[in-house]
């Protein structure tokens, strides 16, 4: 069970679109609507660094593994990389032609991959920042990206109101997943590899085998938008992130509802899992 213990992180000037938690668990990272990136000290909330450099509103961030660098897409188009540790920026990374909405590196720390209104989604490699791969396939926004556990293989989700998975190496659309009917704002995969979960403007969360392809279930428990899904890192809990201000905790073998945290006073936009599976953090429309 998560607590009812909350810190509020207080401090940017607008709504907070995206939040990640280093990978060591101390440190959490946030961006938003007043173009800035923030690190926070996650044991108490007190704020470390704000990280500046980006035009326009900061969509997603995202820590590399080994929690030496931060990645941010933007909507001035490019993808930045940040040093954690001296909040310089390391790297710029143009190429898209629209706002970049997503980013997120392999697992392995190899890769990087951002996804844009262009309707295509890049792969970058992590270090040189070169452009490696673009997909191209889908036929609207792509709002989300998520790696396979093995960095193989890519899941996004689009405002064509499909997934889809990608090979990662060539490039290649191996699958198309069909089932929501809006635009799938969030997605994520499982620590297994099994399971894929997305979250979508119409209102319910979907369960999908990334191998058949199929809609293994649907949680509709909601009356709301989903902009945001998050597994726990022991593959048995999933929350999620809704236009209504809640976070909802699913048993994600059963498909129940365990839990609603109340406390934000706007549409939550982000939520991620701290390593140790114990703590959420959460990012809203309310600042905060």
């Amino acid at each position: 069970d998560i607590s009812g213990n909350v810190t509020t992180l207080e401090g940017h000037g607008s709504a907070v679109l995206s939040v990640a938690w280093s990978p060591d668990g101390k440190s959490i990272v946030s961006a938003g609507f007043d173009n800035t990136v923030r690190i926070w000290d996650a044991a108490n909330g007190e704020s470390l660094q704000t990280l500046v450099g980006h035009g326009d509103r900061v969509q997603k961030v995202a820590w590399s593994p080994n929690g030496k660098r931060i990645a941010s897409s933007s909507g001035d188009g490019t993808l930045r990389i940040w040093d954690a540790a001296s909040g310089g920026s390391v790297q710029s990374l143009g190429g898209h032609t629209n706002y970049v909405v997503a980013a997120a590196y392999s697992p392995d720390g190899r890769l990087m991959a951002s996804s844009s209104y262009d309707k295509t989604t890049r792969i970058w490699d992590a270090t040189s920042g070169h452009s490696l791969q673009i997909l191209k396939g889908h036929t609207g926004i792509v709002f989300s990206v998520a790696w396979s556990p093995d960095s193989k293989r890519l899941v996004t989700g689009s405002n064509d109101d499909t997934l889809r998975i990608w090979d990662a190496t060539t490039g290649e659309s191996m699958q198309t997943l069909k089932g929501h009917g809006n635009s799938v704002f969030g997605v994520a995969w499982s620590p297994d590899g099994k399971r894929i979960v997305s979250g979508a403007r119409d209102q319910t969360i979907r369960l999908w085998d990334p191998v058949s392809g199929e809609s293994v279930q649907s949680l509709e428990a909601y009356g709301s938008f989903v902009f945001a899904v998050a597994w726990s890192p022991d593959g048995t809990r999933i929350v999620s992130g809704s236009y209504d201000d809640t976070l909802r905790i699913w048993d994600a073998a059963t498909g129940e509802s365990l839990q609603t945290l109340e406390g934000h006073g706007g549409a939550v936009r982000s939520v991620a899992w701290s390593p140790d599976g114990q703590r959420i953090v959460s990012g809203s429309y309310d600042k905060t």
